[in-house]
Formats: C-alpha cells, sequence, structure tokens
C-alpha cells in the first residue's frame, strides 16, 4: 500500500473537472449528453492570439523564458490592468503564471503556513479551500445568502476574523453564484482587511463578464489598496484561452518575487508560446469580449427563465460570469430523487443525459450549477430533460 504525503491526503480532485470527465466518457459511448458543466467559454481563441502564438514558433521562441514571464509580458499586463481598472502596477509587482489558478496555488503558497486562516465566502469556486489546505491553512467559511444577491458583508468578515487571520478570497463576479459585489461594500471589505492586518487575495478570473451595464472592477484600484491587496487575474475566460493555461498576478513586490522563487523550483516558467499570444491578447482591441458578453447576455435570459419555470425551483439573478445557481431543495429526497445535490447531479448524468455540479462542491448544499457556456438550442433542451427528470419526480410521490 503506497503512502502519500499528509499534504495530499488534505484535499480532493477537483469536483468540477471529474463532471467533466464523467460527461466526456458518456459522450464517448455516443450518448447525446447536454453538458452544463464547463467552466469555459465556448467561443474559440481570437485569431490574432492564435497567430501570435505561431509566429512566435515560427521564430523558434521555444527555449527557457524569465521565471516570472519574459519582461515584455509583465509590461503588457500592468498596462492592461491600468487601462481596464485604473491600477498602477509595475513589472516587478507582477508575474505570468500558467493560468489563474496557478496563480491563487502561488500566493497562497508564499503567504499561508500551518495554523493559519484564511476567510473564504460561501458558495466558493471549488479549489479555494484545497489550495488552503495544501498550504496548511484552515478554510473559515462566511455564508452568503441567497436572498442578498449571495452578496458578502464586511460586518460578517469582520466577525469571523480571529488572531489566527492571514488572508480572506473574495472572487466577484463569482463562480458558481453569479454574484458582484458592489464597489462601496468591496471597498469596506478592504478597511476591514487593512485595519486588521490581512491579505486580500482578489480573484478577478471573471472580471469582465458583467450585466446591466456594470463596469469592470478592481479592489487594487482603491486608494490605499496596494500594499494589502494580490491580484489574481486569468486571460482564460476573458480572451476563451482556457488551454493556453495564462494567468498573472499583481501585488507587493517582495510577494510576487516568492512567487517567482516558487516558481523557479516548479515549472521553471511558463509556456513560451502563450506569453507571446498573452502579449496579443493584452495589447489589441477586446472586440471579441464584447462580442462574447453580448451573447452570454442572451443566454443568461434564457436560462434563467427556464429554470425559473421548472415547478420547485428558485433561482438568483447572476450579475456576472456565465452560470446560474438554481436552489432545487423541495425536490431532494422525492420518490425516486437523491436526498443531495451530489447524488441528483448523477441521477441527472445517468437518466436524463445532462451534466451539472452538485452544489456541495462549493459548499452550497440544494443547489445546482449550471454553466451558460453552450448554445441556446442546448440551454432548451438541457432544462427540458431537467423539467422533465424532476416532474416525473414529483408525480411519482
Amino acid at each position: 500500500m503506497i503512502k502519500f504525503a499528509e499534504r495530499v491526503d488534505r484535499i480532493a480532485a477537483s469536483p468540477t473537472l471529474a463532471v467533466m470527465m464523467a460527461a466526456k466518457e458518456y459522450q464517448a459511448r455516443g450518448i447525446d449528453v447536454v453538458d452544463f458543466g464547463p467552466g469555459e467559454p465556448d467561443f474559440p481563441t481570437p485569431d490574432y492570439i492564435k497567430r501570435a502564438a505561431v509566429t512566435a514558433l515560427d521564430e523558434n521562441f521555444t527555449k527557457y523564458t524569465a521565471t516570472g514571464g519574459i519582461q515584455p509580458l509583465r509590461e503588457a499586463i500592468c498596462k492592461w490592468h491600468a487601462a481596464q481598472f485604473g491600477t498602477s502596477y509595475g513589472a516587478s509587482e507582477a508575474i505570468f503564471t500558467s493560468g489563474g489558478k496557478h496563480a491563487l496555488f502561488g500566493a497562497i503558497s508564499a503567504l499561508i503556513e500551518s495554523g493559519d486562516e484564511v476567510i473564504i465566502p460561501a458558495p466558493y469556486w471549488v479549489s479555494f479551500p484545497d489550495i488552503v489546505k495544501y498550504a496548511g491553512g484552515r478554510p473559515v467559511f462566511v455564508e452568503t445568502r441567497a436572498e442578498d444577491g449571495f452578496s458578502l458583508r464586511s460586518q460578517e468578515v469582520e466577525q469571523a476574523i480571529t488572531p489566527r487571520t492571514r488572508m480572506l478570497i473574495v472572487n466577484s463576479p463569482n463562480n458558481p453564484t453569479g454574484a458582484v459585489l458592489p464597489n462601496d461594500e468591496y471597498q469596506r471589505i478592504l478597511e476591514v482587511c487593512r485595519r486588521r492586518n490581512i491579505w486580500l487575495l482578489a480573484d478577478e478570473c471573471y472580471s469582465h463578464f458583467l450585466y446591466g451595464g456594470v463596469k469592470p472592477y478592481s479592489i487594487a484600484s482603491a486608494a490605499g489598496a496596494k500594499p494589502h491587496v494580490i491580484v489574481a487575474g486569468s486571460l482564460s475566460k476573458t480572451f476563451s484561452m482556457t488551454g493556453w493555461r495564462a494567468g498573472f498576478a499583481l501585488g507587493p513586490e517582495p510577494v510576487i518575487a516568492a512567487m517567482t522563487k516558487l516558481q523557479s523550483q516548479s515549472i521553471s516558467n511558463p509556456n513560451s508560446l502563450t506569453q507571446k499570444a498573452a502579449i496579443a491578447a493584452l495589447t489589441s482591441p477586446m472586440d471579441s469580449v464584447a462580442q462574447m458578453l453580448a451573447e452570454y447576455t442572451r443566454r443568461r435570459e434564457r436560462v434563467l427563465a427556464g429554470v425559473r419555470e421548472i415547478p420547485g425551483v428558485t433561482c438568483t439573478a447572476p450579475q456576472g460570469a456565465f452560470y446560474v445557481f438554481p436552489d432545487v431543495t423541495k425536490h431532494l429526497g422525492r420518490t425516486g430523487l437523491a436526498p443531495d445535490t451530489t447524488t441528483l447531479a448523477k441521477q441527472l448524468l445517468e437518466r436524463a443525459h445532462v451534466a451539472v455540479v452538485a452544489g456541495e462542491a462549493f459548499g452550497a448544499p440544494g443547489n445546482l450549477r449550471i454553466s451558460y457556456a453552450t448554445s441556446i438550442e442546448r440551454i432548451d433542451e438541457g432544462l427540458r430533460r431537467i423539467e422533465r427528470f424532476l416532474t416525473a419526480a414529483v408525480s411519482a410521490s
């Protein structure tokens, strides 16, 4: 029997990736699965980004690079973030990483050690608690409520702080709920972190997917924020580059230096071709983002209306990202239905051939995450299957 390191036994495999693999297995068997699981845009990477990578390959840009990314890329990250959010970072305060998750992993690994507490609002992205556990820290969850739009409150953060608290992680727009923190409340949360001397790790993965005319916002642009904030950014969603593994972090120079040291002993440097593609993404017009957002706005309206038409299901309107997070509690435990959403999600895949992610993965039992990063036609078909499945169970009971 193999004995694994205790730090590996603290964590579990990603539930969202598990759903993706399960759906692919069914599809490989020729079964038509409506896949509401993916956390990635269904649009191709823009051509100008792909051409930049091809050019880099033709020019033999295939050797080791600077550990934290080449200088022109780190400068491009800072200029792009300044243009989008009004921040003022320099290249020594930036690191390019192998995806946004890698930026989060590096920041948490550099700052959190055994016994440290990290406040994580729930529902949360599945990887936050496990990365904290891997680093030896203890996740402390602060519940947000559907009736409040899943919005985090500064008073709740303050109440959760103890002498062991080292960090707060904020993901806005939020995965899985689509909640967006109001700017003024975000600033009050920053003030709590500043006053109590804890780090604010801001996950901006979905920064440009906002609805109703809301403008992208970074807490790093607030007055006095820089000494207390670490930004984890991603090109994956904004530029539809999930497979490229393109992320970055911005923060105080000593923190970035520590993350760079970790990177030097793990991946050596990010992929060279991805770095050139990232420069193209960050220095070109963002027309593709507007096009994606327009389509997601259309899909959001369709899926939200469809979910709310299912008897016994309620759903808070997402303000950002591309997920809805309906509450299906009233259906749990009915005749033929599971007592929890983990098993219900399995039933939906096996019997209705619809892939969703269970709320337990996000610290929210009773909910399901439905991604609308798919076509209107598939949204309609998937919701029909879910309604038929749940309605049949209601009739049976």
